[in-house]
């Protein structure tokens, strides 16, 4: 079986599992990338709670930018590492406000009308954005064919056998971009990650309960 029949058959065997997710794309970028980088070592409940403190104390990204970085880090200690968030956030508004098309705009819209390869780079430009977040904000965003790897989804890629082990996170993301089936980056990232959190755990994966088990080789392997 070839690799991409292998990863259609993995989508399709997560498909009966837990369903086909539906998560339209809601077209606000720069929201999806803050998002993302308060999302970093931490769970997802503090992530929101994190970032609705950002929303509230300040009102606008402009604000946000323009605050003392003190303000910022009281404002999303809920998330975690708030002094290395609260800097990196800063400084992603700052360049996103010197290098878009409209200079000072605080907006990533026009990314949707880039081509794929050229709105990647754009934003693995950014302070601190790496594949994974570029790929949230592509996908979720703007719908763009773009899959992001987490530790889940490199967790299980790996064991299946899809990711070679150690790779980097930017060659797995390659690699999983490759391997996915066109208009199915969404629900394969998402059935993924589901699968890593719910069966394929780091430390005491369920492989007896794993609807994967039959095409997977590290079955049985902590």
């Amino acid at each position: 079986m070839t690799e991409r029949r292998r990863v259609a058959a993995v989508r399709d065997r997560l498909r009966e599992v837990y369903g086909i997710p539906c998560a339209p794309a809601h077209g606000d970028g720069l929201a999806e990338l803050i998002l993302t980088v308060l999302s970093q070592s931490t769970n997802d409940r503090n992530r929101d709670v994190a970032y609705l403190g950002l929303r509230d104390r300040f009102g606008t990204w402009e604000a946000v930018r323009d605050a003392p970085v003190e303000e910022v880090e009281r404002a999303i200690r809920r998330g975690g590492i708030s002094r290395v968030k609260s800097v990196r956030i800063q400084a992603i508004l700052a360049a996103v406000g010197a290098s878009g098309p409209e200079p000072g705009r605080l907006e990533l819209g026009w990314l949707a009308r880039e081509p794929l390869a050229d709105a990647q780079a754009y934003l693995c430009g950014l302070p601190g954005v790496g594949p994974k977040t570029a790929a949230c904000v592509l996908l979720f965003a703007y719908g763009m064919a773009d899959i992001p790897v987490d530790t889940h989804v490199s967790r299980v890629g790996t064991r299946l056998g899809l990711l070679r082990p150690r790779s980097s996170f930017s060659e797995q993301h390659d690699r999983m971009r490759a391997l996915t089936p066109a208009g199915q980056e969404l629900e394969l990232h998402l059935n993924l990650l589901r699968h890593g959190r719910r069966t394929c755990a780091a430390r005491a994966p369920r492989c007896r309960e794993c609807a994967l088990a039959r095409m997977c080789p590290r079955v049985g392997v902590g």
